[in-house]
């Protein structure tokens, strides 16, 4: 009788789960980034999940929080999301009551984006599990290793977007 065959071995000496040899891959950062995001994005969605909040709301209300007087261009800019996009997303954030647009008083042509009660509270909240909701799939990283890896990442980003102007998040 013949045994089953074995699974591949990834470059660890471990197959993937899928019993497929991955090793034409690992040795991509594009990759092993992707893998890594999958994860960490589970992680993101579970804790997030009672909150109703997906990763783009969280990060527009942690940009609006942090930048008073931001614009929807700007916001937009910073997370790389084009201006019909951005207008949908925000359109949606103000009608569940988390963000206004408010006519800028120094340039009436201008709206500026501004957390609501509502939306400060979710922001607050969010934050704060913010701190803690990546610790088990980065369980396998010291605090080092992480503080390097985001380093790391955020130089290849920011690598990216010298052929084009930077755009930081600043109150006009």
């Amino acid at each position: 009788m013949n045994a089953a065959p074995k699974p591949p071995a990834t470059p660890s000496g471990a197959p993937d789960r899928q019993g497929l040899d991955p090793s034409g891959l690992t040795h991509l950062v594009g990759y092993a980034a992707s893998r890594a995001s999958i994860e960490l994005k589970k992680a993101f969605a579970r804790h997030m999940a009672p909150l109703q909040l997906k990763a783009v709301d969280f990060s527009i209300l942690t940009l609006v929080a942090a930048n008073p007087g931001v614009n929807q261009k700007q916001i937009g800019q910073a997370l790389d999301i084009s201006a019909p996009n951005m207008a949908i997303t925000l359109d949606r954030l103000v009608e569940r009551g988390w963000v206004e647009r408010v006519r800028s008083t120094r340039d009436r042509r201008a709206q500026q984006i501004h957390l609501t009660p509502k939306g400060r509270e979710l922001e607050r909240r969010a934050r704060e599990i913010a701190l803690t909701m990546e610790a088990e799939p980065l369980s396998v990283l010291s605090a080092a290793e992480r503080a390097l890896l985001i380093e790391l990442l955020l130089r290849v980003a920011q690598g990216t977007e010298r052929s084009r102007p930077i755009n930081r998040v600043r109150a006009p």
